[in-house]
């Protein structure tokens, strides 16, 4: 299949600013939900609510780099004007880095939500059937386009902030004497609490393969910042509630938030909240599995300088379902990476990488205005 040259779309759906904010949230949300409250309370205990505020500098950051190099290249993801900033064979190099990135980072993350899946509720279920039954639904919405993905997520957003307002009926079980003291060893262990969700928050790069599909691109960067502010805002709210209920032993839970939901009881009636969670989670994860998937297609058929994506919806599911049980041989070597690893790979690929094309793309725009300026000179 032939390639039609740099601005030629291969994507034909589009999507709102709107509907890219959502999709941008619910891709960073959906698993920190679970995992970034137990994680960040080993090391900031208390404190643990500060640390999503200097992990979202890290979000925002990623946004404007994004931001930036889309308006340079306005019709092209990061694979595409890799090659204009450093030539073809570098440029090759690092568009084929982005690809492979997010192929890994699918594995990981259809692995995590597997892993979560037989842990806690199908103990009994063979973890490949778990895989493979979320990547044939994802197969689905991938296929079908941006479009489909967007409304989806659009659709599933307000569904995903119900468990908040279950939140109050946590109350009689909350202790804010939990809270004290503020900040009693520093803001380091909040800053070292800040890693794991820096990580997540700098998978906001996604807006680079996801604005050149968007209708109303003026409002992309604000639509992109909001969703860095409600991610934020959420985890929070959330790290406040679970440390109001569970105290300092949030640290010792590796799923918090369910085991807080568990405490909700009203009159023998609303119990068992945790498979509501559960199931609400299960939708976030859906949007955000294909979302990451969308994104691998698309990024290796621009590698591959293909006319049309859909053909490698299938090769590359099955690449993913192979990373998911490559990625780690158990559910600890997962975490491991998930603490100690991811927090410095996503930002190096999703936000410094980036910024060096910036200031290349940068310094590139300046010396050829600057012989522009040269040329005119010498002609007066």
């Amino acid at each position: 299949m032939g390639w039609r040259g740099g601005g030629h779309m291969l994507e034909k759906g589009k999507i709102s600013a709107s509907q890219m904010g959502m999709m941008l949230f619910l891709a960073v949300v959906a698993s920190g939900v679970m995992w970034i409250p137990g994680i960040t309370g080993k090391y900031a205990q208390n404190d643990l609510w500060l640390s999503p505020i200097w992990a979202a500098l890290i979000g925002a950051a990623t946004v404007w780099i994004a931001h930036r190099l889309h308006r340079m290249y306005p019709e092209k993801t990061s694979v595409q004007y890799s090659e204009e900033i450093v030539g073809k064979v570098a440029g090759k190099a690092i568009g084929f880095l982005f690809v492979f990135f997010y192929l890994h980072l699918s594995g990981f993350v259809v692995r995590s939500y597997a892993e979560f899946i037989v842990q806690n509720f199908l103990h009994k279920t063979p973890i490949s059937v778990v895989i493979i039954t979320m990547i044939f639904v994802c197969i689905w919405a991938v296929r079908a386009g941006i479009e489909v993905i967007g409304r989806t997520a659009q659709l599933f957003f307000p569904v995903f902030m119900i468990p908040v307002l279950f939140v109050p009926l946590l109350i009689k079980n909350m202790k804010l004497d939990y809270l004290f003291p503020i900040l009693e060893h520093g803001l380091v262990p909040t800053l070292k609490g800040a890693l794991v969700p820096g990580g997540w928050f700098s998978e906001m790069f996604l807006l680079s393969f996801l604005l050149p599909y968007v209708r109303n691109q003026e409002k992309g960067k604000s639509s992109a910042l909001y969703a860095v502010i409600g991610v934020m805002l959420l985890l929070t709210m959330i790290n406040f509630f679970i440390l109001f209920v569970l105290g300092k032993q949030i640290g010792d839970f590796l799923f918090p938030v369910m085991v807080a939901f568990r405490y909700i009881s009203v009159a023998e009636f609303f119990e068992n909240m945790e498979s509501l969670v559960m199931a609400i989670w299960i939708l976030g994860m859906f949007v955000k599995i294909s979302i990451f998937y969308y994104v691998t297609v698309l990024g290796a058929s621009q590698w591959f300088r293909m006319s049309d994506y859909r053909s490698l919806v299938l090769p590359i599911g099955f690449l993913i379902g192979l990373f998911s049980f490559w990625s780690f041989p158990n559910f600890n070597t997962g975490l491991y990476f998930d603490i100690y690893a991811f927090p410095f790979y996503g930002p190096l690929i999703q936000t410094v990488l980036p910024l060096f094309l910036l200031i290349i793309a940068a310094l590139r725009k300046k010396g050829q205005s600057q012989n522009q300026n040269l040329t005119a000179a010498k002609h007066k």
